[in-house]
């Protein structure tokens, strides 16, 4: 790499939520829908999809707009948005994009077809082509055609596809609160069709004709609907589709019902007998080390994202909440391991990501990379805006900064290599508060200092450390008031 990358990869005024990485040729693309910066819905902007040369994950860029989505023929002012894609290279060398539109804060996504556009290369300009169809050439429809994922399996084109009900509704439960007619208006089903046994909800799979467009099988369901003593039990299928296939076993990777983590699943069948195999990541660290969800380290919402290797080493793809929302997420990655048997274990958030290695404790470095901002009682924002005020990723005009820094906010970066012993770290803030930032490395304190002063300032201190392996980097804040932090920097 020709300089260090860290989380989010990509230019920090970008929100490229639901990447799906593919390597075509000697660049990774990532294929995401595009968050407005504080906006107050999900894929407010259309397709802008980036890349980088396999040599250099350092360099993301873009070509601008590849997609409108009023180039969709059932482009509508209900249907206004374009959400999560997948991009696959056909038999003919072209490149086809599946998506579906959706509405205002999701609402109307659950009753459209998937649609499809095809251009010449990865990221340049798309042409729709139409809609996925059945063979009589009407619309195919069959369960909830939403988040579609697609591979080419040896020139078997295979499109995944589905949702279910969020976590801790029901049916019952939902006919209850809402009644027949408004559940039927949000899915496109009649009432017989919701309660069919298999159901309306659940993971897919259908395979396509050479055309790109015409279903060729009937839909198979992957993933059993009830997981009540099945391998799936607590982290059920909720949405987020995307399929790999490594060394003859395919990988189901999904949003589970907890809607804050990538889980997987496997078989070495591309259409059943699908294992639930763990969780890849969640944005909050749920689950890491035993972490239970009162005790996440970050705003946590909607999960989407893939795996893919990169010039041997495996890497996850996900995506951080900031705005104190579920409408401007960022692009991440983490290095993972596929061990032999397989598996994958969990892996922690850190601010490094493609990095690979710690960063260098030298310089300046944006504050937004922080890989966790928690005040102890962080909240879950699934497709909503946090209500209370809470220390996050914000912007006003051309910066980036972490806002509401109150008392107790812990602001943590992983991880650094210090290159020497003693030092000097500087804080660029903007302050109405009064106390105390402490520093620490690890759980070492290498630095203390005030906070009194008002409006933009910054505020500095020598740091001592002993130990100059890898640290993380927390700050943590006690006193009254609040500020802003825009950078820091080491000398």
């Amino acid at each position: 790499m020709k300089k260090q990358v860290f989380n989010p990869f990509l230019p920090l005024d970008k929100y490229i939520p639901d990447g799906e990485p593919h390597i075509f040729g000697d660049r990774i693309y990532l294929f995401g829908s595009h968050d407005k910066e504080g906006g107050d819905t999900f894929c407010a902007l259309d397709y802008e999809f980036f890349s980088a040369p396999l040599d250099d994950l350092s360099d993301w860029s873009s070509k601008g707009i590849n997609y409108s989505a009023k180039q969709d023929a059932l482009y509508s002012k209900e249907r206004p948005y374009l959400y999560a894609p997948d991009v696959v290279c056909g038999n003919d060398g072209k490149y086809y994009l599946y998506y579906s539109l959706s509405g205002y804060q999701g609402k109307g996504g659950y009753h459209g077809p998937i649609s499809v556009a095809v251009c010449d290369t990865p990221d340049g300009k798309y042409e729709y082509l139409g809609y996925v169809k059945n063979q009589d050439g009407s619309v195919f429809n069959k369960y909830v055609c939403f988040d579609p994922a697609v591979m080419n399996d040896n020139g078997t084109i295979r499109l995944y596809y589905g949702t279910a009900m969020p976590r801790g509704m029901c049916l019952p439960k939902f006919l209850k609160a809402f009644g027949a007619p408004v559940f039927e208006k949000i899915y496109g089903k009649s009432k017989e069709e919701i309660l069919s046994e298999p159901s309306v909800w659940g993971a897919n799979m259908i395979t396509l004709c050479a055309d790109m467009l015409t279903v060729k099988n009937d839909a198979v369901r992957i993933i059993p609907e009830k997981t009540r003593n099945t391998s799936f039990d607590k982290h059920a299928f909720f949405e987020g589709s995307s399929i790999r296939k490594i060394n003859n076993t395919y990988y189901f990777i999904y949003s589970s019902q907890k809607n804050h983590e990538l889980c997987y699943a496997t078989s070495k069948y591309p259409d059943r007998n699908f294992k639930y195999g763990g969780t890849i990541v969640s944005n909050g660290d749920v689950g890491f080390n035993g972490r239970k969800e009162k005790d996440r380290l970050n705003a946590t919402g909607t999960a989407h994202g893939s795996i893919e290797c990169i010039n041997g080493a495996w890497y996850v793809f996900y995506h951080r909440l900031t705005h104190g929302s579920d409408y401007s997420r960022q692009a991440c990655a983490e290095p993972i391991e596929i061990k032999t048997d397989g598996s994958i274990e969990q892996v922690e958030i850190s601010s490094g990501g493609l990095n690979r290695v710690p960063l260098i404790a030298k310089g300046k470095y944006p504050s937004v990379i922080a890989c966790n901002i928690t005040n102890g009682k962080m909240p879950h924002l699934s497709n909503q805006k946090s209500k209370k005020s809470i220390p996050m990723v914000t912007h006003k005009g051309n910066e980036r900064f972490i806002s509401n820094i109150d008392n107790k906010t812990t602001i943590t970066y992983k991880w650094f290599d210090f290159i020497k012993g003693d030092g000097e770290i500087g804080f660029d803030i903007d302050s109405n508060a009064q106390g105390e930032m402490i520093v620490t490395a690890d759980d070492e304190v290498i630095a203390r200092m005030p906070i009194n002063n008002f409006g933009r300032t910054t505020v500095s201190a020598k740091y001592h450390i002993q130990d100059l392996r890898r640290k993380s980097l927390s700050l943590k804040f006690s006193g009254k008031g609040s500020f802003n932090l825009y950078s820091f920097t080491f000398k």
